[in-house]
């Protein structure tokens, strides 16, 4: 299929991953292994089914696995949205990932529009 590297839907969630990473090492400690936990999985979920998807033997395998990103993408974005509303972090700190959230996911629903017709 593709080398996954060449994406550059998961080049933009891998950099998705590292700010989550970023901004959940700012989590309070008693969050270590609830919400940090599960936020810096939801992100690592999306890179890692876009690869998955792109190494399968046909494009209905990978729109599947599109399909499995783009959830683990709205899991993010809820866990994101929760640890603002706690105060974790400010809205300005969240924009930048939100945004480039919503970039990520506007590339993901062009993929599997593409595939749609498999």
């Amino acid at each position: 299929m593709n080398n996954h590297r060449e994406l550059i839907v998961w080049q933009k969630s891998m950099l998705l991953v590292e700010l989550v990473y970023e901004l959940s090492a700012l989590f309070p400690d008693e969050e270590k292994y609830s919400l940090t936990n599960q936020v810096r999985r939801s992100a690592v979920s999306i890179p890692s089914n876009i690869a998955e998807g792109a190494g399968r033997n046909s494009k209905k395998e990978f729109r599947n696995f599109l399909g499995i990103a783009n959830g683990s993408l709205n899991e993010l974005n809820t866990q994101l949205e929760l640890s603002k509303r706690l105060g974790f972090v400010s809205d300005e700190v969240m924009k930048k990932i939100f945004d480039l959230g919503d970039e990520v996911q506007k590339m993901i629903y062009t993929l599997i529009n593409k595939f749609s017709n498999i």
